[in-house]
């Protein structure tokens, strides 16, 4: 991509959606840094598991907010593929939940700007899987089989819930913090989960980047 003028950037909104306090934080902080955001940008915590993001996704598209907002579920995950470390970023090309894959916009071009966000961080692009529970064990190697390379517990249902609302740009960015080496129960994860927190709190360039290049809304 180069470095020339770039187009006027969508008047629709970007809503970011999280599960979890610690994320929104991330994000809230991310945001005061970043500045420049190419229009209205709000971030949305919707509590934890597929239903609480389906429901907090729904009701927030629901009380007028612009057609075609773009959706960007954005947080944590646990990362299946071997080698995985905390801080690791994955950009979802789709996600899997309960129903058909949710293909994703502009997965691509989200992934070289998050290269350019955080350097130095590795940028996974591929299959985000959901779950409705933390997953361990035979579970994540279960799950790998299937080719996804990460998995959480909401980004499938917010994209869900984003697209029944009614046609829009959709994607999904998360922030490995366990990984097949580095599980949640070992001492290291305090170091890990400050690590991906870090991460989290730099990405917002990049999502800014990513909805300055959608298609002006239809009016």
């Amino acid at each position: 991509m180069g470095d020339g003028p770039r187009p006027a950037g969508p008047t629709a909104p970007l809503l970011i959606a999280c599960a979890l306090g610690i994320e929104r934080f991330a994000l809230r902080r991310g945001r005061d840094r970043a500045g420049g955001a190419p229009g209205p940008v709000s971030v949305l915590c919707t509590g934890m598991g597929p239903r609480a993001a389906d429901a907090a996704v729904t009701r927030a598209l629901g009380t007028g907010r612009a057609p075609g907002t773009a959706v960007l579920a954005a947080g944590f995950c646990a990362g299946l593929s071997p080698g995985m470390h905390p801080g690791d970023l994955v950009v979802a090309d789709e996600t899997r939940g309960t129903g058909d894959p949710t293909v994703c916009t502009g997965s691509e071009l989200l992934a070289e700007a998050l290269a350019r966000a955080v350097p130095g961080r590795t940028v996974h692009t591929g299959p985000l899987t959901g779950s409705a529970h933390v997953v361990r064990g035979h579970e994540r190697a279960e799950l790998r089989a299937t080719g996804a390379i990460a998995v959480d517990m909401e980004s499938a249902a917010t994209l869900g819930a984003a697209l029944r609302a009614g046609p829009r740009p959709v994607a999904a960015v998360r922030v490995v913090v366990d990984a097949p080496e580095h599980e949640l129960v070992r001492i290291s994860t305090i170091r890990g989960g400050i690590s991906a927190f870090r991460v989290l709190r730099a990405v917002l360039p990049a999502f800014y980047e990513w909805h300055r290049s959608l298609p002006l809304p239809r009016r």
